[in-house]
This record gives structure tokens, sequence and C-alpha cells, in this order.
């Protein structure tokens, strides 16, 4: 079993996920960086293994100059194992886009232009990064959108970032309401 708490493996799932998706190099740099700091805090280092698409955090003593050195490890345990293209994060772009455009057009009716703005910049964040339905995405997703996605990409007025948590929670307000009964 690994040594590594499970919210730095989620945080550097995370950075992987927004290093790959990163606009530019700088901040695609920037995130792989953050991760490097965050496992090296632990005495781990990261390594994405391209055939299977999995980021593997190696204990920092399995490495020599620079390469991981597997054969004397005893317990390979240790090391925390996460794939980056398992169904869990990724579903249907379509179905989740189809979705997602119901949503930010009920939310612009029921709640105005700025909120239906905001749903929209959520919209395309879960579309792109996650395809997934914004009524579908989680406290990290959500988090990730308001911290890392937004204030880069959406270019938001004043107004729009004044409200943007009260959008997110509109959008799972009007998804709640439309909801069919059980």
């Amino acid at each position: 079993m690994t040594d590594l708490p499970d919210d730095v493996v989620d945080e550097a799932e995370r950075l992987t996920r927004l290093a790959r998706d990163a606009v530019d190099d700088a901040a695609a740099e920037a995130y792989r960086e953050r991760r490097e700091e965050l496992l090296a805090d632990h005495g781990f280092v990261p390594r994405v293994r391209e055939r299977d698409d999995t980021l593997v955090c190696y204990p920092a003593e399995w490495v020599e100059d620079g390469r991981v050195q597997l054969e004397d490890v005893e317990d390979t345990d240790r090391a925390a194992e996460v794939s980056l293209s398992g169904p869990s994060e990724q579903g249907d772009y379509e179905d989740a886009a189809a979705r997602n455009a119901e949503l930010v057009e009920r939310v612009r009716e029921r709640h105005g232009d700025v909120h239906g703005d905001n749903a929209a910049a959520f919209a395309e964040f879960m579309n792109n990064h996650y395809a997934r339905s914004m009524d579908a995405a989680g406290d990290r997703e959500r988090a990730e959108f308001r911290e890392e996605y937004f204030p880069r990409n959406a270019w938001p007025s004043d107004e729009q970032r004044a409200c943007v948590e009260e959008s997110l929670e509109l959008v799972a307000e009007v998804a709640d309401a439309d909801a069919p009964e059980q």
C-alpha cells in the first residue's frame, strides 16, 4: 500500500491533467512544477507512463540519476498509480455537451444572462476537460473551474466574477428542479 495520502494522489492527478490541458507551455510547466513540489514534500517523484497513460508516483529513493530502479525494490505497492484515461473521469462528449447546453439555456432563461454566461463557461470546461454534464461535477471539478479555468479562460466581467459561486449553485438547482421524479 502506498505511503501517499489519497488527497495528495488526487491533487497530483489534477495537476497532471491541468498540465496536459494547458493552452501554453508556461502554464503546463507551472502545473508540473507544483505537482513535483507536492510529491517531493512526501518523498515521491511523478512519472507518466505513456504506454498505458498512467501517472505513477514513485518513492524518491527508487530513483537514481533520473531513472526509476525497480530491480532492487521488494514492495512495489509503495508506488501510487492513477490511470489518466479511465472511464471514471471521461464521459461521452456528445451526451455531456447536449445536457450542458440544455442546462445553460434553462439557467439563462430563469436567472438572466450573467448567470447564463457563467453556466456557459462551466459547460465548456466540463465538456472539454471531463466530457461530463455540469450536474455530475463534484467539489473538485467546481473548485478547478473557479480557481483555474474561469479566471484564465472565460474572460469574465466583474459582475460574472462576483456571482460565479451563485451561478454554480443555480446550475445545480436547475438540474435538480428539472430531474424526473423517482
